[in-house]
């Protein structure tokens, strides 16, 4: 067939292959290929960039969950820290009333223990003054029974005649 002026075989397969590669680069211009495979990268080019806007608006979405649960968690660091700061101010305060509380009922027990012992002491000095008065008297009528039978008729004579001076 056509040789070309070259001996060598493996020289003219390729050029014949060249050949061939040209035809065929030639048909899939003419046929238009290479419009297909521009639009089919145009749409993989469109479709990515869809996923890179898609990527970039849940980004932002993202980003605006992660700040505003940073802010809600900040809003709560701060509500819990006044929650503890109230119930420890409420705990000082209920301590200190507790305290004042105890201090008063202490008082009032403390008073109504020297109340009692006073009005016990005083019960008792009383009975004391009474039962000494009973023995007072007692003693005063046995020593009087004594001296009125030893000495009864010159008492009794005695005050006769102090009544008949005084009434002279």
């Amino acid at each position: 067939m056509w040789d070309f002026g070259f001996n060598d075989a493996s020289t003219g397969a390729t050029i014949w292959a060249t050949i061939a590669l040209v035809i065929f680069i030639g048909l899939l211009i003419y046929l238009g290929v290479h419009k297909t495979i521009a639009k089919m990268l145009d749409e993989r080019i469109r479709k990515i960039e869809l996923d890179l806007a898609e990527a970039e608006q849940l980004r932002k979405e993202a980003k605006a969950l992660l700040d505003d649960y940073a802010r809600r968690r900040e809003e709560a660091e701060k509500e819990a820290q006044s929650i503890v700061d109230a119930a420890r101010e409420e705990a000082f305060r209920l301590t200190a009333e507790a305290k004042d509380s105890l201090e008063a009922m202490v008082a009032r027990r403390e008073k109504s223990v020297t109340d009692k012992i006073a009005q016990a002491e005083a019960q008792a000095i009383a009975e004391v003054r009474a039962r000494s008065a009973d023995l007072a008297v007692e003693a005063a009528r046995v020593v009087l029974t004594r001296q009125m039978a030893t000495k009864g008729g010159a008492l009794v004579d005695q005050s006769i005649k102090d009544v008949a001076s005084k009434l002279n």
